[in-house]
């Protein structure tokens, strides 16, 4: 095979496609394959061998599985593709999540074996959801067993109607009748022009399907082995001939959306650019740190360098493109760089949040304050981790997804900090509200200097409902700023309730209070809202929540009766059974609390063929424990409700901080 040489430069136009699949699907050997079938390297990689290309951790290379999504460019007829490899492990969601804010569409593997599986579903939900135009690719052709006109009956069923055969089973284009009938399904004037015998030329037909495409009503689906070679370079004509460029926006506007450590730089960003230009020496505006809760500080940082995804100096970037840009150490995933961009969600937590906690303990007792700062640089890559140190107990804990990513977070710090660790305790992550309508007070006017009086109406909320908050009190009762202190202060008043869990479902109200004239210190009302919000939550009683899962088990007949059986041992109800080809899909609410090692049962059970998907549907209220005793998280600082030493805390008095988080 000839060599095509790779210049991004020379291209007179790129995409930025990102490539997902449900675990084992063979993404990341299709991903090799783009490389060498472009050129971009000689050698294709092997997962297996741990030489993948785009399996750049260690921990990849030794599992054979991707951690972290990985950005690669290349080459093809022309047209430069930055492609984002993501993780296939559910896991590794929060990764797959971020990947999304910097594409502009994508390519979904599915197994010509296993067909649509629990991942394929989120992914092209995911996907949907971002607006991202789709193209299917049907891999392990190759296999004994793959059936590619059953795997499109699935999709189709389960993803979407608009998706058809871009090519016949045997890899060859399809005729134009073929896509005729795909895009008289959406394009009336097509219809129209089927309908009075008029026969569409070749190339409007792929100008109308380029465009419905783009619109994610049609998704083209093509076949191959991308082990074995076949149809990746199909799949590459249909990937540059059918995806949409990127939009360019007229202002500023970028995400950081991942990150990777240079020998010489230092660490890097990765920024998907939506409008504007960034060039060496940019200064670029980011929030700094502030102990005061609610306070935005800001800094301006300069962009030391501007490097392509292939490591060249590029020394800026344009609207539409993908770069490393380094000068921004302490930017965090999801930081937005000049307006957000209105047609792209940058939430984190959509595709699946984090529903377990666990304390990480050092092996050696000296690494404790090396492991809170390793910890807090971990959370920078991946905010989901949400590390917390608990100044009162001498703990750290982090969220995690599942067993898997604890495996992985222990092996980052060895390798890469130096710090041996454990993990204990995992629990799920509760919430907790109140179980009745009850008053908060404070009146903090001693020791002086210091006045402010706050009195709230806590009334629980409907479930889903969050915090919702008001004001009944005018401002010349408690001026406006100080009313502003009191939101300021709210999130960290309600980051633990009585419990030690996140407070939610809550209706707040401020109803009375006063400051003062002289003895008002600007940060009092900081200070007293955390302590009149704990008042009233310990009045109103406890109602402990717990995480409900949505899960999706696929499953061979002859183990439905089991697997329901054991849905209703662990506190579940089946909301839904259909059958799907030789399995059965059973859709249930499951507590987390009681699921949390059933994956592994249910490989068990099934012999391997059964599968599961698992999304946050919901918190409910926990029944009672047979113990009597509710599980409790230690408290991250002092207690407001010990006001003596709240206060002490709050003036700086006391080695911990109320602001610890």
């Amino acid at each position: 095979m000839a060599e095509r040489k790779h210049d991004a430069k020379t291209c007179a136009s790129h995409l930025n496609i990102g490539i997902f699949a449900h675990v084992d699907a063979g993404k990341t050997t299709l991903s090799e394959q783009f490389l060498v079938r472009s050129g971009r390297v000689r050698e294709m990689g092997s997962v297996d061998a741990g030489s993948a290309h785009t399996d750049l951790l260690p921990v990849e290379r030794r599992r054979g599985i991707s951690v972290k999504a990985t950005c690669t460019s290349f080459t093809w007829k022309g047209t430069g593709v930055n492609l984002v490899d993501t993780p296939g492990h559910v896991d590794f969601s929060s990764e797959i999540e971020r990947s999304l804010w910097a594409m502009d569409s994508a390519v979904l593997v599915l197994s010509g074996m296993e067909g649509v599986q629990p991942q394929t579903e989120l992914l092209f939900q995911a996907l949907c959801r971002q607006h991202l135009p789709v193209i299917l690719f049907i891999n392990k052709m190759d296999r004994e067993g793959a059936d590619a006109e059953r795997t499109l009956s699935q999709v189709r069923r389960r993803l979407s109607q608009g998706a058809f055969f871009l090519q016949n089973t045997s890899g060859h284009p399809a005729p134009d009748d073929a896509l005729l009938d795909a895009l008289s399904q959406v394009d009336d004037e097509i219809l129209e022009m089927y309908m009075e015998g008029e026969v569409p030329e070749g190339d409007f037909l792929r100008s109308r399907l380029r465009m419905h495409v783009a619109a994610g009503r049609l998704f083209p689906v093509l076949t191959g082995s991308a082990l074995r070679g076949r149809g990746v370079e199909e799949l590459l004509d249909a990937m540059v001939d059918l995806l949409p460029p990127p939009e360019s926006l007229p202002d500023l506007s970028g995400i950081v959306f991942g990150s990777l450590q240079d020998r010489v730089l230092g660490r890097g960003v990765l920024v998907r650019l939506f409008g504007g230009m960034l060039t060496n020496r940019s200064a670029v505006t980011l929030p700094a740190p502030s102990q005061l809760p609610g306070e935005t500080q800001v800094v301006d940082k300069k962009i030391s360098q501007i490097r392509s995804l292939d490591g060249e100096d590029l020394g800026l970037m344009r609207a539409g493109e993908i770069a490393v840009v380094f000068g921004l150490p302490d930017a965090r995933i999801g930081q937005v760089l000049g307006q957000a961009p209105e047609h792209r969600a940058v939430e984190s937590g959509d595709l699946r949040q984090p529903i377990y906690t666990m304390q990480v303990v050092p092996d050696r007792a000296e690494d404790l304050n090396a492991l809170r700062s390793a910890c807090e640089k971990m959370t920078l890559e991946d905010p989901l981790l949400q590390a917390r140190y608990l100044a009162q107990s001498g703990e750290m804990h982090l969220s995690m997804m599942g067993p898997i990513q604890g495996e992985i977070v222990l092996e980052d710090l060895r390798e890469t900090y130096g710090i041996p660790a454990t993990l204990r305790h995992p629990t799920v992550i509760y919430r907790e509200t109140i179980a009745r309508e009850t008053a908060g007070f404070v009146a903090y006017t001693m020791p002086k200097p210091c006045w402010a009086v706050l009195k709230f109406i806590l009334k629980p909320g409907a479930r889903g409902s969050g915090i919702t908050y008001r004001s009944l009190v005018p401002h010349r009762t408690i001026q406006e700023r100080y009313q502003h202190q009191v939101q300021q202060a709210l999130p960290t008043a309600l980051r633990q309730g009585r419990l030690g869990w996140q407070v939610t479902d809550l209706d707040i109200t401020l109803v009375d209070g006063s400051d003062h004239q002289f003895h008002t210190h600007p940060l009092d009302f900081i200070v007293a809202t955390p302590m009149a919000i704990q008042d009233g939550l310990q009045r109103g009683g406890s109602v402990l929540l717990e995480p409900i899962l949505l899960c999706r088990f696929f499953v061979p007949a002859e183990s439905v009766g089991r697997i329901m059986s054991d849905i209703s041992t662990m506190r579940g109800s089946v909301t839904d059974t259909e059958t799907d080809d030789d399995r059965v899909i059973l859709t249930a609410l499951v507590p987390a609390a009681t699921s949390m090692n059933y994956p592994n049962d249910l490989a068990s059970i099934t012999s391997g063929r059964g599968s599961m998907s698992i999304r946050l549907h919901g918190y409910e209220p926990c029944p009672a424990f047979p113990d009597g005793q509710l599980p409790t998280m230690p408290r991250m600082s002092v207690d407001p409700l010990d006001q003596a030493k709240y206060i002490l805390a709050a003036r700086s008095a006391l080695a911990s901080s109320i602001y610890d988080s």
